[in-house]
């Protein structure tokens, strides 16, 4: 692990190696045995499974930890069940439940999150995001550490509505469905002026816009109600010498430019977003994390592996920003020999 070279990645003075990170590996419990040698599954203490993951990350050689404070919570009990699928080992995160507040598009057009949740305490949420950060940096001090938040703006009313009405509502009357993304916004301004007072270097700011295929709205749509809300969030953190790191699931490939106008300093992408677009348009002035395809390593051979890699270093290598990562996380269904094949290509790409 190397702070140094994290570091050097994000202020774009090219470290003489590549860094890297990964997302969600450390779930990984079997990867975890193999890489470590520690005894560890999903049943295993917590404290076991800290030493476990920061064992691992230390033979994988992390240099930056993606991280976000604010998200659903923030609702409590006003917010959407979309139910999940089974992601982790064992199986604990399955959950059948479906229930939301809102059955109508009339009732999402009309909410106003001033009146459902109020004003934050801003003093208090200063602390939150120190709090964190500085755990974090207790925790793994020798990486990137960052707070932020989750549900910026569409992934805030994905949380609160569920995708059906939001959908039902965008469709029925867009305007309307604008203005509440806009009433939204005015009422989470609040945390990114929290997080700008917060003596924080590093944060991130999640949002997810699109889909796999790309944008579920008309692009315009996008430009009138989202990007000129994150240059409201974006300018006080600017103003504060903050590192802005934005991450979307999905294509936002037509978007680069636009959240490149926000004030961003990186992206973190998905192997659906053109990482090649990124790294010609702006991989000498902007940091970058990607964008390795997780479903290669799911189902790919060893030379499919070796070709992904080499795909984002030819990408990547000349651009002071990079970070290698594989893009929508590394599941515990991943062939173990596939993971560590894929690390040891790395290992030997690494070096500038």
């Amino acid at each position: 692990m190397s702070l140094h070279d994290g570091l050097a990645a994000l202020n774009l003075e090219m470290p003489p190696r590549v860094p890297r990170t990964e997302y969600s590996v450390t779930e990984h419990w079997e990867l975890l045995r193999a890489v470590t040698g520690m005894m560890v599954t999903h049943r295993s203490s917590d404290e076991i499974k800290l030493a476990a993951g920061m064992a691992f990350m230390m033979a994988w050689n992390f240099d930056l930890l993606w991280c976000t404070l604010i998200d659903g919570s923030e609702f409590k009990d006003l917010r959407t069940r979309m139910g999940h699928c089974v992601y982790a080992d064992g199986g604990g995160d399955f959950d059948t439940a479906r229930s939301s507040p809102f059955s109508r598009p009339e009732q999402v057009l009309a909410f106003d999150p001033w009146e459902a949740f109020g004003a934050i305490d801003h003093a208090a949420t200063v602390k939150r995001f120190e709090k964190q950060y500085e755990g974090r940096c207790r925790k793994y001090p020798d990486m990137v550490n960052m707070t932020g938040v989750y549900t910026t703006c569409i992934s805030g009313l994905i949380d609160l509505f569920g995708w059906e009405m939001l959908l039902l509502a965008a469709g029925t009357d867009p305007k309307a469905f604008g203005d509440l993304t806009n009433r939204y916004s005015d009422w989470m301004l609040q945390y990114y002026e929290a997080l700008a007072d917060a003596d924080v270097p590093v944060v991130m700011s999640h949002d997810d816009i699109v889909w796999t295929a790309g944008a579920f709205l008309p692009p315009k749509w996008y430009r009138k109600y989202v990007f000129p809300n994150y240059k409201r969030f974006f300018r006080p953190l600017i103003d504060s010498g903050k590192k802005i790191l934005y991450t979307s699931d999905g294509n936002y490939t037509a978007f680069i430019d636009d959240i490149a106008a926000c004030g961003v300093n990186g992206f973190v992408l998905e192997p659906t977003t053109d990482m090649a677009y990124v790294a010609k348009a702006y991989g000498q002035t902007h940091a970058f994390i990607g964008n390795a395809d997780t479903r290669i390593l799911l189902r790919g051979t060893k030379p499919q592996i070796r070709r992904e890699v080499e795909r984002c270093m030819a990408i990547g290598k000349n651009c002071p920003g990079f970070f290698l990562a594989v893009g929508n996380h590394i599941p515990p269904n991943t062939p173990v020999e596939n993971a560590i094949y894929y690390n040891q290509v790395y290992e030997k790409m690494a070096e500038r």
